[in-house]
């Protein structure tokens, strides 16, 4: 497989820098929001965004995260009453009437959006519920889209993104392998 660096670490760093920054302006600030991470790179990238924005805005934002593995419309097994919930959430904030930006590393179907919305509205009902995404490839299956975007890669359907952080992985970038 041939690959190629989409984004390198320092390209990463701005990437956030700038999201955080559309954040703050589209959201006249931070008070109503919570940043929410989609485990796992979601959750290291909602990290670093909100290190970002503490820096920009002299005050923390809220943030948490979100396993929506059993949310997963893909996913054969489920509890005996058909029921999906939450197998693991660390959100320590009622989301009713509050801004919930929902982060993840990249947007490619949409599947993985749709179930993180399901479990954010299980937990309440949000003001509004934005999306930010490091990578957007495109090939949505379901009518979602990001609000905020680190980088757009049009792809084809035989390529791979793959993002690297330096939490899990011992790097930052994020490759897209092509087959030869």
């Amino acid at each position: 497989m041939a690959q190629n660096e989409l984004i390198d670490g320092p390209s990463m760093v701005r990437a956030v820098t700038r999201i955080a920054h559309e954040i703050i302006e589209r959201n006249k600030g931070i008070d109503e929001c919570i940043l929410v991470g989609i485990k796992t790179r979601g959750a290291f990238l909602a990290k670093r965004l909100a290190e970002r924005i503490e820096k920009i805005e002299g005050k923390p934002i809220r943030t948490g995260e979100l396993d929506i593995t059993l949310y997963r419309d893909d996913l054969s097994t489920k509890h005996a009453n058909e029921q999906a919930h939450v197998e693991q959430v660390d959100i320590d904030y009622l989301v009713v009437n509050q801004k919930i930006i929902l982060v993840d590393d990249v947007l490619y179907t949409g599947r993985t959006v749709r179930a993180a919305l399901d479990a954010i509205m299980d937990l309440g009902r949000p003001a509004q519920i934005q999306l930010a995404v490091l990578v957007d490839r495109g090939h949505r299956e379901l009518p979602i889209r990001a609000d905020y975007v680190g980088k757009n890669v049009p792809t084809s359907g035989s390529e791979r993104i793959i993002v690297n952080l330096q939490e899990v992985d011992g790097e930052d970038c994020v490759i897209l392998y092509k087959e030869d």
